[in-house]
């Protein structure tokens, strides 16, 4: 029955799950709670697993808020942006501070003077402006990330090698090395291709500007064709594919096939004055071309499209004739109307204030900002009188914006969760089991017409089981109160 019976201290010492005993994972708390709560004569005659699970989540979830020491904290070093990314589990921060040299923390107070408000475009009478500006409207169009850890862009394959061709983003472009195969007693290549979806609902027309690399010709190769271009039509379901075909692989024989390149028709849109809906390179030069530019593709009337480029290697009649193919910097630019409001970006308001050390982070007043010092500090909010730096959170964003002094500094943010972002997360200390028990209780005699007489009963259990894994959890020792008590006025004997 011991807990540690079959576990060995070498394998503790010799580990790396410290500290873990203080903790009862949320599957026990689940199967010991249908165990001693659940059955006939007990408080609950019969509950689904999936009812006392969910239960048990919100449980965790709430307890995590202001009962169990759930803090987490990351550590930056602040970027020229004065800005930090909100993390993925973060739900509420306890502390934001900078650290010195010496370790010690400096804390950051959050400021009510600034915001940084959506940013209204406008005409220049000052009218709003819902044209949609001409920016890029891509992702990773410049393939500065590797292929796979930015949204947008999909490919078959995603990256690696297939059939001893090399895929994937190389030096800031995107690569295609072909490789010779056999096939039906010739030799050919496999053919390749990356696309992205772009919402056109409120475009009409699309310009492209992008860069290629054609491999030079060589005995038994042609030389390489790149396309890149805009594509209504791909039919990422195949259905003329033969039986166990998978998608997520390329095959240049089926005619569907968005790498099926060596049909241009897959490109069936055009521009304004009809010329087809792609860029091609094919010069064999071996080198990245200058930036080449497809003006005015008519998107009217569409909802999506699919930026597209494929690749052909060339390869012909000899079994040694390899080559690589590249693209890179595809810029999409166009011009269309909104039916919603359009922003320009940052607002004026964070703009001049991450420009300039704010008033509340000043030691006195020399640039008439406000009012001239002359050693007046009338109406000085004290709860904004110090050095440290402030912050506040644009929520909508996701990003912390600190004040100008605090670039460059070590930012530390200490944060709370839910709990319940991963599974080695779901974890309860043990001094508040018994509060995760009686909240179960609880919620589910709550939702239940003849359990309505104990409610009562068991919401004063349960918080009272909160309350005190709250003091349980408070880790108050008398030896560190009395330290800190011999520091006041009073004298306290050992």
């Amino acid at each position: 029955m011991g807990l540690l019976d079959g576990t060995t201290q070498v394998s503790y010492y010799t580990g790396n799950d410290f500290g873990s005993y203080q903790f009862t994972s949320l599957e026990d708390i689940i199967n010991q709670f249908l165990v001693a709560y659940v059955g006939e004569e007990k408080i609950i005659n019969k509950v689904s697993r999936t009812d006392v699970a969910f239960h048990a989540q919100r449980a965790m979830q709430e307890l995590s808020f202001d009962t169990f020491k759930s803090i987490k904290s990351q550590e930056i070093t602040l970027p020229p942006s004065n800005t930090m990314i909100l993390p993925h589990d973060y739900v509420n921060y306890t502390k934001l501070s900078w650290s010195d040299s010496a370790g010690i923390k400096h804390i950051l107070y959050p400021t009510s003077k600034t915001s940084n408000p959506f940013k209204i475009q406008q005409n220049d009478d000052l009218t709003y402006d819902f044209t949609i500006p001409a920016v890029a409207v891509i992702t990773n169009g410049d393939f500065s990330e590797a292929f796979g850890q930015t949204g947008g862009w999909t490919g078959s394959p995603h990256h690696g090698s297939q059939f001893g061709s090399a895929l994937g983003v190389v030096n800031g472009q995107y690569e295609w090395t072909h490789t010779t195969q056999s096939l039906s007693g010739s030799y050919t290549g496999r053919h390749f291709a990356i696309w992205q979806e772009i919402d056109v609902s409120d475009i009409d027309t699309i310009t492209i500007t992008a860069k290629g690399l054609s491999s030079a010709a060589s005995s038994g190769k042609n030389a390489g064709t790149v396309r890149v271009g805009l594509s209504n039509s791909i039919d990422f379901n195949q259905t003329n594919a033969t039986s166990g075909y998978d998608p997520n692989r390329t095959n240049p024989n089926l005619p569907s096939n968005p790498s099926r390149n060596l049909d241009p028709l897959v490109f069936d849109l055009q521009t304004i004055t009809g010329l087809s809906s792609y860029i091609e390179f094919n010069d064999g030069s071996g080198s990245l071309s200058a930036d080449t530019t497809l003006e005015d593709i008519d998107v009217s009337g569409l909802n999506t499209v699919y930026l597209l480029a494929v690749s052909d290697g060339g390869q012909t009649t000899s079994s040694a004739a390899n080559g690589t193919n590249a693209i890179d910097d595809i810029v999409l630019t166009f011009d269309g109307v909104s039916s919603g409001l359009q922003t320009t970006g940052d607002s004026t308001t964070w703009t001049n204030y991450k420009s300039a050390t704010p008033s509340e982070n000043q030691d006195d007043y020399q640039d008439d900002t406000y009012w001239p010092n002359n050693q007046k500090r009338y109406g000085l909010d004290p709860q904004h009188a110090q050095v440290n730096g402030s912050f506040y959170i644009d929520n909508l964003k996701g990003l912390i914006n600190f004040s100008s002094n605090i670039s460059g500094k070590t930012v530390i943010l200490d944060y709370i969760s839910d709990s319940l972002g991963t599974d080695g997360e779901m974890q309860v200390h043990k001094f508040a089991e018994e509060a995760m028990y009686r909240w179960i209780l609880h919620a589910i005699a709550a939702g239940r017409t003849q359990t309505q007489q104990l409610v009562p009963r068991l919401k004063k259990e349960k918080i009272a089981a909160i309350r005190q894994a709250k003091l349980r959890l408070s880790n108050i020792k008398l030896e560190e109160l009395t330290q800190i008590l011999r520091g006041k006025s009073k004298h306290i004997k050992h």
